[in-house]
């Protein structure tokens, strides 16, 4: 019963409120780009506070455009955390196109879908995305590919960094500032998250996203470091590979110290 309750909030404002602005957001991004950026903010803000989920934002939101965020990527809610806190779109694999409701939310939200599996496609994807940046989108971009278990990094993936010299190239620009950006999910019900219990939160590709979706909702009060790194100027003499290194090298080690103050 106690879950029920939980959401309805979300049946009773979120899911009206959304069917209604729908409408506007599509208005919006054909004719009033600054608004269309605007309005998924507050959107996510308002889907974590029925949630109840509190974000805590250490360093400076960056500026500087054209810009790639570069996360590491742990549940389908980073799209909400990071959407909260600033202006963005996401870069998402093309199978979320098939996902009912998501793949809605997601087209609202402007996001470019990639086919990460078609090396092929790999110049053809990153100029899409070079696009996006030149157009002044910040763009979010999670390389390890999938969601993982929330207590370690994978590898990341340098294919779609080809962007940041793509946008270069086609701007003229001289540089391209990649934002490593950390997330951590610390607490739950104001109490740490151990190691075991990162599964309440997290959510590995292999498990079914529906019957995690209701879990994560219905437990709600996580608390979740979104931590900015120092930003990286890029120019065409770097290598996509050393950018992804550099990137990911910034976002372990942020991410290792926020999951040690989980524990005090």
């Amino acid at each position: 019963m106690t879950a029920w309750l939980r959401l309805l909030p979300i049946l009773l404002i979120l899911l009206p409120a959304t069917l209604l602005l729908a409408p506007v957001q599509l208005a919006a991004m054909r004719l009033c780009k600054p608004l269309a950026r605007r309005m998924p903010v507050y959107w996510h803000k308002t889907a974590l506070w029925l949630i109840g989920v509190r974000v805590h934002v250490r360093g400076e939101i960056p500026q500087n455009r054209p810009l790639l965020i570069v996360a590491n990527h742990i549940s389908w809610s980073d799209i909400m955390v990071l959407g909260s806190v600033m202006q963005l779109c996401f870069i998402a694999k093309a199978d979320m196109k098939s996902w009912p409701g998501i793949n809605w939310l997601a087209s609202l939200q402007r996001t470019v879908f990639v086919e990460r599996q078609k090396r092929g496609q790999a110049l053809v994807q990153a100029n899409s995305i070079a696009a996006r940046l030149n157009q002044g989108d910040a763009m979010v971009l999670f390389p390890e590919g999938t969601t993982g278990d929330g207590n370690r990094l994978m590898a990341f993936n340098s294919t779609l960094f080809g962007a940041v010299h793509s946008a270069m190239e086609s701007a003229g620009a001289s540089h391209v500032t990649v934002q490593p950006v950390a997330l951590a999910y610390t607490r739950l019900h104001g109490m740490p998250l151990g190691r075991f219990h990162q599964a309440r939160a997290a959510w590995p590709g292999a498990l079914a996203l529906w019957p995690h979706l209701f879990s994560f909702v219905t437990t709600g009060s996580y608390d979740v470091e979104v931590v900015f790194c120092a930003p990286a100027d890029f120019s065409l003499h770097t290598g996509r590979k050393e950018i992804a290194r550099l990137a990911r090298e910034q976002i372990r080690d942020a991410f290792a110290a926020a999951m040690r103050m989980r524990q005090r």
